[in-house]
């Protein structure tokens, strides 16, 4: 799968943490209830990598993939885990290539015009944006759209259901990243038809 397919699965990309190992299984089988056939799983807590494997096995049907990759090591554990794609906040060159030797679909994050021309002279044509709404927001990649018109992004970071369309709307934004599919509290009663609902107002768009 190329990076470009892997943004047009959605217009919303799940950005999940997870804090018990036991509720991967369950968020992962709510958000494909809902219609969302992706999911980022930050790599935040201890117990991210078992829960990468956990879905990669029970919810095939889900696009599982590892978030907040910041290390070489982290990229090859992840995938090694199951991870079909790799996502990180930024883009040092060590864990660009640490990402793309693992040959999955690979999202570095920027968020300066140089950054982004930097990933695009190594062949990266899609990127994370991030954090999405400190750096500029929708205006910053809309100044994007003319001089950078080969670029493709996903941007994330305090984007919220009300200000995720204003993103959704320019050109060179395939979809968002959103940690609103699965909030804390409703993964921590185990809500599982409210994150089902959510995700299936997300797979509308």
């Amino acid at each position: 799968m190329q990076p470009i397919q892997l943004l047009r699965l959605g217009r919303v990309l799940p950005v999940v943490v997870i804090e018990r190992v036991d509720d991967a299984v369950p968020v992962a089988k709510a958000l494909l209830a809902g219609g969302v056939s992706t999911l980022e799983l930050t790599l935040r807590t201890p117990v991210a990598l078992d829960a990468i494997e956990r879905v990669a096995t029970a919810v095939p049907e889900i696009l599982v993939g590892a978030g907040t990759v910041v290390s070489p090591a982290q990229a090859r554990d992840a995938v090694r885990a199951g991870a079909r794609f790799l996502v990180s906040p930024g883009s040092p060159p060590a864990l660009v290539d640490a990402m793309l030797a693992e040959r999955v679909p690979v999202l570095p994050g920027v968020a300066t015009v140089t950054e982004a021309m930097a990933m695009m002279a190594r062949g990266l044509t899609e990127l994370k944006f991030f954090p999405a709404q400190t750096s500029g927001g929708a205006a910053q990649l809309r100044a994007w759209q003319g001089p950078l018109p080969r670029l493709t992004f996903c941007p994330t970071g305090g984007i919220t259901p009300d200000t995720a369309h204003e993103f959704l709307a320019l050109s060179n934004v395939a979809c968002v990243g959103g940690s609103w599919l699965t909030p804390p509290a409703l993964i921590d009663k185990g809500d599982w038809q409210g994150i089902a609902a959510l995700a299936a107002k997300a797979a509308e768009w």
